[in-house]
């Protein structure tokens, strides 16, 4: 009787220790993630300083009606994202998935839409080491060589942020994750929301350079 006595208050703490310490390891994951943008974003700042003219000029072929459109599309996502946890929270269920699932969607038009763009400027020759580009000024080549490099990186934590929230969204049906347990969720709430903070970041840097 002694021994069942002490394992039942222990179970809440250990529970509440598990969370605490998937969260903090998380939060050690997006610092590493902060890192990593941060030191391309001091070395496009060390370039744009060498080639202004270059960069300036440059920013203007992208498409800044299509780097806006994502920008909305990414910020809107984050809502979404931030609604599905408070409606999981609430034992709103059937919401959150809703939200989960817009959330996927935006995601995906996102990844749509630079296609889109990357295919038009692709076709204009506007790509590393093309025969269009390798007769322009160096500081334009680098200009192209950081923006396929830093958006594309960019995409590719699309692509997985997409993917984490698709596992969520079925551990959600298969009720692994319910309003008694949503750290899994939150966690990726915190990923997909960094990956939005960083678009918020490149949209000025390349499509507003001025």
């Amino acid at each position: 009787m002694s021994g069942s006595a002490k394992t039942g208050p222990t179970a809440p703490q250990n529970s509440h220790k598990d969370y605490e310490g998937s969260k903090f390891g998380m939060w050690l994951f997006l610092f590493t993630e902060i890192l990593l943008f941060g030191g391309l974003f001091m070395l496009y700042s060390a370039y744009r300083a060498r080639y202004p003219l270059d960069f300036h000029e440059n920013g203007q072929h992208l498409n800044v009606v299509i780097g806006v459109a994502n920008t909305v599309i990414l910020l809107t996502s984050s809502l979404t994202m931030a609604l599905s946890i408070t409606a999981l929270q609430k034992g709103e269920r059937k919401r959150a998935l809703l939200c989960l699932t817009t959330t996927i969607v935006f995601g995906l038009l996102f990844l749509v839409n630079k296609y889109m763009e990357w295919s038009g400027e692709i076709h204009q020759g506007l790509y590393p080491n093309s025969p269009v580009l390798l007769e322009r000024p160096h500081g334009e080549q680098i200009f192209f060589g950081l923006y396929y490099s830093m958006t594309g990186l960019h995409a590719l934590h699309v692509i997985a942020g997409i993917l984490v929230l698709s596992i969520m969204l079925l551990f959600m049906v298969k009720r692994k994750i319910s309003e008694n347990d949503f750290g899994k969720l939150e966690n990726a709430g915190l990923y997909w929301h960094l990956v939005d903070v960083i678009w918020i970041f490149l949209l000025p840097l390349f499509y507003l350079a001025a």
